[in-house]
């Protein structure tokens, strides 16, 4: 059965980073097969995990839309089985882990048919996987709009300031208000130095979910970003990696 693991946050705050560490400990520790699913519009998992990415679901779905239009769009394949034929087209296949973008939500006019078709080819797609890892925009309203997967995991990433945490109390909030079906949800406050200060611990208190821990500040992380380097190529001694398998281990994502 497949595990779909969620990981949202606000801009900044390096919820992709963990996406990718997320996914490192899921190819070092378990034997399945993983689907990436980068639902932030800007797109840019496949570049902490080092895969070339040349299209993204909304990319086909305006297209095909504007070919409809149009009068270009040729009938005789369906337009479920169009948008099923483009999607695994612009699969990024890698090495257990294979990559697909959500890309920028839709544009102006009604595309309630193609999204319904483009949640159905999603959700179908997932299956083949044993585990889905989506890196969220910094809301969760993406993910209503492009897959009904429930979430068993989702972590809600935070920078160590109050801003961070009104950010993440906001998705908490903002999950129940769509109605998103989760399992489990943890806070992981990231680019921590030293001890968490002690408003910030009073502060986590209010956010809703428990807190899973804390990921600390990483030289070594700050090096990957300066020349483009992939998060998921991080040492095994790296302070990110050896904190993140803690965590991961005690929230038992195998």
């Amino acid at each position: 059965m497949t595990k779909t693991i969620a990981v949202a946050g606000k801009g900044g705050t390096g919820k992709t980073t963990f996406t990718a560490m997320v996914i490192k400990y899921l190819s070092e520790r378990s034997t399945g097969c993983i689907l990436a699913i980068d639902g932030d519009p800007s797109a840019n998992l496949n570049l902490v995990l080092g895969m070339e990415l040349e299209e993204t679901i909304g990319h086909i779905r305006e297209e095909t839309m504007l070919d409809v239009q149009s009068g270009r769009y040729d009938p005789s394949m369906s337009k479920h089985d169009y948008f099923e034929y483009r999607i695994n087209r612009s699969l990024v296949e890698g090495d257990r882990v294979d990559l697909i973008a959500m890309g920028r939500p839709e544009g102006p006019g009604c595309y309630c048919a193609a999204n319904n078709i483009l949640r159905h080819v999603i959700d179908r797609l997932g299956n083949d996987y044993d585990y889905v890892v989506i890196d969220n925009e910094a809301g969760m309203e993406h993910i209503s709009r492009q897959t009904t997967r429930d979430i068993d995991l989702l972590f809600i990433i935070s920078d160590p300031t109050m801003r961070g945490l009104m950010g993440a109390k906001n998705i908490v909030e903002l999950t129940r208000e769509l109605g998103t079906r989760i399992r489990r949800s943890y806070l992981v406050i990231n680019g921590v130095r030293g001890e968490l200060p002690a408003p910030l611990a009073e502060r986590v208190k209010e956010i809703g979910v428990p807190l899973l821990g804390t990921l600390p500040y990483d030289e070594q992380v700050v090096e990957f970003d300066i020349v483009g380097r992939p998060m998921i190529e991080l040492d095994s001694d790296s302070a990110l990696v050896s904190a993140s398998r803690a965590l991961l281990d005690q929230a038992g994502i195998v």
